[in-house]
């Protein structure tokens, strides 16, 4: 097309050094050569910009480049051949308004070049005002490789400038290269969406094949990689497919070193996709994952994908305790395998960290390996030393240094050694339920590839941060991962660790061999088995929700029909039914309060909770003065508004703990972490969050009621043996009524309470259940003994609730009893400390276990004096 021009361009090489061959020389036929003009021309003024139009051709290369373009334009768009590469490098100078350089090359480029059918890729810039520039061309010109790479350097050379910019490019700046980037290869992909095979494409091409399932297509573009000048492939585009592939689609594949990679993928997308794992599906995941680490080829981003797993897995709502010995197998043999380059390389993801290690055996002096901080679901911050060190830095989380000594088992075949160091932020799945003690730190380990280092004389040392601080009377225990124990689950073992040190923060180690480390924490609070933590979750909140009806029908009950509560321990029966109402009532709906995450309505709450919870026991310790006034005082006590005084401190004293308490620090209530009912993870819960706060204001204080209410429940046995050994058998009720007094003032007095001081040991787990199940239904066995089994509450239920048949009238026995007590107001009745009699002793057990009933020895009396 231009073969009747020429025009000659010499190259100044010392004008751009980086290139490396001389430029191609384009020569116009001598006879149609016109006279060079060199003008320059200025363009209007842009604000204070001169701009400046450098231009050195002749009108008649002008058309004939135009002519050439023309044709080239003339072309269909159907490529019938490949296209030709360029990489082009070109300094330039650009004058006027520039806002963006970059922007403003690129179309220069663009308008120059596609005119001509050449597309520009991968534009990179850099340097100002002198431009130093490269790119790749695509031309798509029917034309020979060498006369579309004169072609560039000529539309090039020519210059550029509009109404607000001007581009000068001198023609020894231009360099032309003709590159061949090659094919993107078949391959065979092995994806969710099913199984896909690419052909070879040339580049900058991109192919559709239709979805395994559904009507729609995949895509994948095979593009001129910028910096190699080679095509590659883009990842593919399968998100109008459908998901082909399940856990068990996965099952039944063959690992092999090939297919690993896109086994991973899968694995990854099909994780992606799932809210959580059942037990099956887990150990398909870990299989698959165990086999790849076996014989694939383990390049640092297959490995990095396997830690993203794993990672993954480590956080999933799944019970792990099972397979925690074969996630540590597959984090070790990957650490083993990974091919890399170099003295180091680490992998991090959430949760988990790998660092590993060549050492230079002519110089080795130790390895130290830390982690600084990892905060929720961060990535761990680790570094390494090649020295021995035997002091970490304040505030480390995790800590092991190995002295030089390991060097000795490194191996003696003349291959480089390997020590790579774990950083596991999960616990959960290190769980031992073999030992009666918890988990109170990370786990960190380090090893050295195919040896057992063991019985070291220098030992390792190990520093670890506690995740809750330690009391002054907790043990810490310096423990390592013994794969063997527990039929091979693995376990907790302690042989050959010694705890160095240990404050409320850190605990140091010594231990003479490498494997998987941890602090143990033997403290109150220690967790028991998940599973019975689970069902004691669901004991406490069943029975809770049950004690809240029944204790609104026992309140319903004795407000509504007034003959029911004219005695004092009716009122106080009320009282506590309402206290313990309020704590059944705010213990069921305090996780949803807390899952809104405001921290002033999670201290509103916990702070109600305290109230209720210690105006429960208040009026259970009332139930049990009162009771000590009517069986042993009898006659010789008055109190003057004895239950307006009874409600003063009831209602009073708990309001001025909990007062006090927000006075000194408001923070002392808020979220802690407890168990939702059906749920694996902990839930938030607001309750008290200080120790100290815990230990003086409910324990010290629930400690001293009970002791009270266990005096008084003596007191009742005594008078209960007092009347069997005096009274005549002919009458004597029999042991069921005993029986029957004992087990109601147990649920009025709260005594159920104290297993909770005595479940420690081996029988801690059943003592907790029987705990649970009790204290949870105190609200319904109180109804039980006060409401169901009162002959008075059912003669008023059947009085006002009953028809027909089943309605009773008022009984004159009732009147009775309130002639008696009108009388003893008017002083007819006369009654000494001598008038008592055994059988009167038993009728006031019954009546102060009993509220309701008829009263005629002990508040007759009091009624009088009053």
């Amino acid at each position: 097309m231009c073969e009747g021009w020429e025009v000659e361009n010499s190259v100044d090489q010392n004008s751009f050094p980086n290139f490396t061959a001389v430029l191609p020389n384009v020569t116009l036929n001598p006879a149609v050569t016109a006279p060079v003009l060199s003008q320059t021309t200025k363009s209007p003024d842009i604000g204070s910009a001169n701009i400046t139009i450098s231009v050195s051709r002749t009108s008649l290369q002008t058309r004939a480049m135009e002519n050439i373009c023309s044709a080239t334009s003339g072309l269909t768009s159907h490529r019938d051949f490949e296209d030709i590469f360029y990489r082009v490098y070109l300094n330039l100078t650009m004058s006027g308004s520039i806002t963006d350089p970059k922007q403003a090359i690129q179309q220069w480029l663009q308008e120059t070049l596609q005119k001509c059918k050449m597309d520009v890729l991968n534009l990179v810039l850099k340097g100002a005002p002198k431009y130093i520039t490269t790119f790749q061309v695509q031309s798509s010109a029917s034309v020979n490789a060498t006369a579309a790479e004169r072609l560039i350097f000529e539309l090039l050379t020519k210059g550029y400038t509009n109404a607000t910019i001007s581009i000068s490019v001198p023609t020894g700046e231009v360099k032309v290269n003709h590159i061949d980037p090659g094919h993107c290869p078949e391959e065979f992909m092995l994806t969710v969406y099913g199984i896909y095979t690419w052909p070879a494409m040339t580049a900058q091409s991109q192919y559709d094949m239709g979805c395994e399932q559904g009507d729609e297509s995949a895509t994948r573009f095979c593009k001129l990689n910028g910096a190699t000048d080679r095509a590659v492939w883009d990842p593919p585009d399968m998100s109008k497919c459908i998901r082909t592939v399940d856990f068990d689609y996965l099952e039944n594949i063959t690992v092999t070193a090939d297919n690993s990679a896109d086994i991973v993928d899968m694995i990854g997308d099909l994780l992606r996709e799932q809210n959580g794992l059942n037990g099956a599906q887990l150990h398909i995941v870990l299989e698959k994952l165990s086999k790849v680490t076996e014989v694939g080829t383990l390049t640092k981003d297959l490995s990095s994908s396997i830690t993203n797993i794993v990672s993954d897995i480590c956080n999933i709502k799944t019970d792990l305790t099972q397979v925690t010995n074969k996630i540590l197998y597959i984090t070790d043999l990957m650490g083993d395998r990974t091919v890399f380059t170099g003295d180091a390389h680490n992998m991090t993801a959430p949760s988990l960290a790998l660092q590993l290690i060549n050492p230079d055996t002519s110089q080795f002096h130790g390895l130290t390996f830390e982690v600084s901080s990892i905060q929720n679901d961060s990535i761990p911050e680790i570094f390494y030393d090649e020295n021995f060190t035997e002091h970490p830095d304040t505030g480390t989380l995790a800590f092991i240094s190995l002295p030089p000594a390991i060097e000795s088992f490194f191996p003696n075949n003349g291959a480089r050694p390997r020590v790579q160091f774990h950083f596991y932020g999960k616990e959960k799945f290190f769980e031992d339920p073999t030992i009666n003690m918890a988990l109170n730190s990370y786990v960190v380990s380090a090893s050295v590839t195919n040896a057992t280092v063991s019985h070291l004389e220098i030992p390792v040392m190990v520093t670890l941060r506690h995740l809750e601080n330690k009391e002054d009377q907790d043990t810490a225990k310096c423990v390592y991962w013994d794969f063997n124990k527990n039929n091979e689950k693995g376990g907790w073992n302690n042989t050959g660790c010694e705890t160095m040190k240990s404050n409320a923060t850190h605990t140091s180690c010594s231990c003479d061999h490498l494997t998987h480390f941890g602090v143990l924490l033997d403290i109150s609070k220690t967790p028991i088995n998940p599973k019975d933590e689970r069902i004691l979750t669901v004991i406490s909140y069943l029975g809770s929700g049950i004690s809240s009806i029944f204790l609104g029908v026992t309140l319903l009950t004795y407000l509504s029909f007034e003959k029911l509560r004219r005695d004092y321990p009716s009122k106080i029966l009320i009282n506590l039914s309402v206290a313990l109402l309020g704590l059944n009532m705010l213990f069921l709906v305090n996780s949803w309060f807390a899952s809104f995450n405001s921290n002033a309505l999670c201290i509103t709450v916990a702070a109600f909770l305290h109230y209720f919870f210690l105006a429960t026991f208040t009026w259970m310790g009332l139930g049990a003065i009162n009771m000590y006034l009517a069986l042993v005082k009898v006659f010789n006590s008055y109190v003057p508004s004895y239950i307006l005084k009874f409600c003063a401190l009831g209602w009073g004293l708990p309001l001025l703990v909990v007062s006090l308490v927000l006075a000194i620090d408001v923070n002392s209530y808020g979220a802690g972490l407890s168990r939702a009912p059906l749920q694996e993870e902990p839930t938030a819960f607001c309750w008290l969050r200080n120790d100290v706060t815990f230990y003086v204001t409910v324990v010290s204080f629930v400690t001293l009621i009970m002791v009270c209410n266990i005096c008084m429940f003596a007191v009742v046995l005594v008078q209960i043996r007092k009347m069997h050994v005096n009274k005549p058998a002919s009458n004597r009720k029999g042991f069921l009524h005993d029986l029957r007094v004992v087990a109601s003032l147990t649920f009025l007095l709260g005594l159920t309470w104290t297993l909770a001081f005595v479940a420690w040991g081996p029988a801690k787990t059943p003592l907790l259940y029987l705990f649970s199940l009790l204290n949870s239904l105190q609200g319904f066995f109180i109804f039980l003994f006060y409401c169901l089994m009162k002959d008075n509450v059912r003669k008023q239920w059947r009085i006002h609730l009953c028809c027909g048949r089943f309605r009773r009238n008022e009984y004159s026995d009732w009147s009775r009893s309130v002639t008696a007590g009108a009388k003893a107001k008017d002083g007819q009745h006369v009654s000494s400390p001598s008038m008592k009699s055994e059988t009167t002793s038993e009728r006031k057990i019954s009546d102060t276990s009993n509220s309701g009933a008829s009263h005629d020895g002990v508040f007759l009396t009091q009624d009088r004096k009053q």
